[in-house]
């Protein structure tokens, strides 16, 4: 009998650099390159995991605070937040990028394009491509975006789940439909063509559905949504509707899938004893709407509740054993693990 080879993955979202920053002096502090029992990624568990690499998210919280002082439900968890401090962190965690990526270029690299992200996968580096969730650090002018770009970033979310200049975001609300509030302002619009011209990728999601559907109408490339899931199946607020979805197949994009237990539960609870069977529901629904080159894995590792048969990143294989036990061919698998991001990433022009 054949054995099937491990599906390499490149994930559509990670918050892994928020927590280091957020764990640095305390007593989680610790190496990346060490295996830890908090968490969700770490170079052991990572390796264990398949973990090709991904988009590192630079998140800036409303309220800076370690995930064992964070109180869900705390209005402030979504304040708006001004630029200054919203460039601080993200200049303080594009540097916890670049300490990796020095402590051990051999196992760790930066990528700027997609010939860089298939070089890293070539060589068994962990591919980190730099990502801003929220827009706040980035200036109406757009020096900040042409700054930050020089440095590294590739990738931005125009709207966390709080409002900005450039839009608005849909709350973590459900039942919601995601069309919740305003779309994109003038400045989004503009912060959108400044991305295409740039090389810079526009992310969908967290936004509103209306700021969803002016991105559509905006924007030159293929729509992405780095980790969201499907509205048909959890009523989120956070999912994207069948209408969306179709959207983002008819420009030739990719939807990652969030790993959020609220976002995957058909009853939008926080409980972790979420079956992997839930997760190959929300698969099978997007390949249906977006076609075998449309889907991908958008975690949100280090940034959410996942499902316990998951666990970390060392879980990721026994998504892929679900969905081969669903009836999921080895190529298919290898297009959701990490080509059909490659793809779009390529032909967006990185």
């Amino acid at each position: 009998m054949m054995t099937s080879l491990p599906i390499p993955v490149f994930d559509g979202h990670n918050d892994t650099l928020l927590r280091l920053e957020l764990d640095a002096g305390s007593d989680q502090e610790r190496s990346f390159f060490e295996r830890a029992v908090h968490g969700h990624i770490d170079y052991p568990r990572a390796r264990a995991g398949n973990f090709a690499g991904g988009f590192f998210a630079m998140f800036v919280p409303s309220k800076i605070a370690r995930m064992k002082e964070y109180v869900a439900g705390d209005p402030a968890n979504h304040a708006p937040i001004t630029q200054n401090f919203a460039l601080d962190m993200t200049r303080r965690l594009m540097a916890q990028a670049y300490a990796l990526e020095a402590e051990r270029p051999s196992v760790m690299t930066i990528c700027r394009t997609s010939a860089d992200l298939r070089a890293a996968m070539e060589t068994n580096r962990i591919a980190m491509l730099l990502h801003i969730e929220g827009a706040e650090a980035i200036d109406p002018e757009f020096t900040v975006l042409e700054d930050l770009y020089d440095k590294g970033l590739r990738s931005i979310g125009l709207v966390w789940s709080r409002a900005n200049i450039f839009g608005e975001g849909a709350p973590m609300r459900c039942p919601s439909s995601p069309d919740t509030g305003a779309g994109l302002t003038d400045a989004g619009k503009e912060l959108v063509r400044a991305c295409n011209k740039l090389g810079v990728l526009v992310d969908v999601s967290h936004l509103t559905e209306k700021g969803f559907w002016d991105v559509a109408k905006v924007s030159t490339k293929p729509l992405i949504a780095t980790h969201s899931n499907a509205h048909a199946v959890c009523p989120s607020a956070r999912n994207l509707t069948d209408r969306q979805l179709d959207a983002i197949a008819e420009s030739g994009g990719v939807v990652g899938l969030n790993f959020h237990v609220a976002f995957l539960r058909e009853d939008g609870r926080f409980n972790a004893d979420t079956p992997l069977e839930t997760m190959v529901r929300h698969i099978d629904h997007l390949v249906d709407r977006l076609g075998p080159e449309g889907v991908a894995i958008g975690s949100d590792f280090d940034g959410c509740m996942v499902p316990k048969p998951i666990g970390d990143v060392s879980g990721l294989p026994k998504l892929f054993e679900a969905l081969r036990e669903a009836g999921y061919g080895e190529e298919l698998l290898h297009k959701i693990g990490s080509r059909n991001w490659l793809s779009v990433i390529e032909r967006s022009g990185l």
